[in-house]
């Protein structure tokens, strides 16, 4: 199979690397000539341009295969705005027609919630921060744009929090340091290891209906003191220590939910890596070794 991927970063690359593994081909956007000899190196065709220059899409080439993993970066100069809604406007118009499949990683931070309640696929997305907002309306742009891409099938993954190797050094550094977390410890948050995430793009590929939307998160949510206070033990700092505040401005911050997999398990059969943090953190600190099978 030919897959091409827009925005080869941090999940792009992983996906890449196990497509490659079983002999597919990968193909690749990338915004510098430096991540183009990277991506080179790797066994990836690169091309070189921008999701904002509609003129340098031109080149990609067809593929069975679209992943869009394009991620925001704020040194870069242009908003979360440009890059997620314009940016997919872009490639809609002027590439995804191009592609039979189309998969969009969105983010759960569509979700609203700040009570701790469970949401799933068919929970209400009332964003209360920009970032939740800006992705919201590029799933909407994605899922009532009219061009060719509509009659190809679509397909909305919703990442939670990632982590994995080399994500959580300033984390860690700063829990050595003994510097003071903000926000309400008792909030949940969701994650979904870096591999699993993987795991779910292939599921979803293999089973995914069309137009159809997954949460993709692991099982089971946990405090930000339960996670920081573990991250710490792992990592041989001081427990966690929290800013005393506003519990409900925090709450507030932190978008407090929890988030539920049973659509990812049930209909696409996900066999998470990763389950919950006690063997995903560890892996991530390279205190044991990752899970390499698809």
């Amino acid at each position: 199979m030919n897959f091409l991927i827009i925005g080869c970063g941090y999940v792009g690359r992983r996906a890449a690397e196990s497509w490659l593994r079983w002999g597919h081909h990968v193909s690749a956007l990338t915004r510098s000539a430096q991540n183009a000899a990277q991506l080179s190196e790797m066994g990836i065709s690169p091309y070189v341009g921008d999701v904002l220059d509609p003129a340098s899409l031109a080149a990609l080439p067809a593929a069975d295969v679209m992943l869009y993993a394009v991620g925001f970066d704020r040194t870069a100069g242009p908003t979360q705005r440009d890059i997620y809604v314009h940016g997919l406007d872009n490639v809609l118009n002027h590439a995804a027609d191009r592609a039979e499949r189309l998969i969009y990683l969105s983010s759960t931070s569509v979700y609203g919630q700040t009570d701790g309640t469970w949401v799933d696929e068919s929970s209400p997305c009332r964003p209360a921060r920009p970032n939740g907002q800006v992705c919201l309306e590029a799933e909407t742009l994605l899922l009532q744009h009219e061009g060719a891409a509509a009659r190809e099938s679509r397909n909305i993954l919703r990442l939670a929090g990632i982590y994995g190797p080399d994500r959580l050094l300033a984390r860690v550094e700063a829990l050595r340091s003994g510097e003071p977390l903000k926000g309400n410890p008792d909030a949940f948050l969701n994650l979904i290891y870096v591999d699993d995430i993987v795991r779910s793009i292939d599921a979803c590929l293999e089973r995914g209906g069309k137009d159809t939307l997954y949460l993709v998160c692991d099982d089971r949510p946990i405090t930000r003191l339960e996670y920081y206070s573990e991250l710490a033990k792992l990592s041989g700092a001081a427990a966690p220590r929290f800013v005393p505040g506003d519990t409900a401005r925090h709450s507030l911050e932190s978008l407090n939910k929890r988030c539920r997999n049973t659509r990812l398990r049930s209909e696409l059969q996900v066999e998470l890596a990763y389950p919950t943090i006690t063997t995903g953190l560890p892996a991530a600190l390279g205190l044991t070794s990752r899970d390499e099978s698809p």
